[in-house]
Order: C-alpha cells, then structure tokens, then sequence
C-alpha cells in the first residue's frame, strides 16, 4: 500500500472527500515526523511504536578505493512491530508466495 492507496482507504472508510482524506493522513504523518525530530517515542497500541535509534560512529571503507573513512554518528528511525501486528501477520492466509525467492526460502 502506497500513500494514495492509503488516502483512499481512509476517504472510503470516514466517508469523507478525498481532499479531507489527504489532510488527516497528511496531519498523522507531519505530526510523527515532528515527535521523532524531536526524539520522541510513538507507541500505537496494538500496530508497534516508533523510536529513534542511535548508532555510533565508526570507522568503514570505501568499496571503491579501498580508502578508510570515518563514518559518524547517526540518528535513524525505528519501528519495532506490536505483539497483537505479529501475530496477525503470521496467522493471516498469504495472498501470494511468502517468500517470492524460493532460492532463499531454507528448505528443499
């Protein structure tokens, strides 16, 4: 599901206009990219929360030139899946394959 196909959904489901379904989905969205500039955690209760991780600086290299380079420290945003999510996911009938390369699926 993309952006679009989510304003659809929710204009289908709060029986509002596509240009109202455009504002909340974009105000949800605004509103968790603002909690996690600021370094806020997101919890929905029942989907998973949303936090901000940090991750030290190191030292890496360069594929190309083999050179050594300083990596620096970083923010990055992190979902981890709620409990009642995962458990749906798994018990749910597989629309398609549920891994679409069989070469990586483990088993014969």
């Amino acid at each position: 599901m993309n952006k679009a196909e989510l304003i659809t959904k929710v204009s289908e489901r709060a029986n509002v206009t596509q240009k109202v379904a455009k504002v909340i989905v974009d105000t949800l969205f605004d509103g968790m990219k603002e909690s996690l500039e600021k370094g806020e955690r997101i919890e929905i209760r029942g989907f998973g929360s949303f936090v901000v991780r940090n991750y030290g600086g190191y030292k890496g290299r360069n594929p190309k030139s083999g050179e050594i380079v300083e990596v620096p420290p970083k923010k990055l945003p992190f979902f981890k899946v709620g409990k009642e999510l995962k458990e749906m996911v798994n018990t749910a009938s597989p629309a398609g394959p549920a891994n679409p390369n069989p070469a990586n699926s483990g088993g014969i």
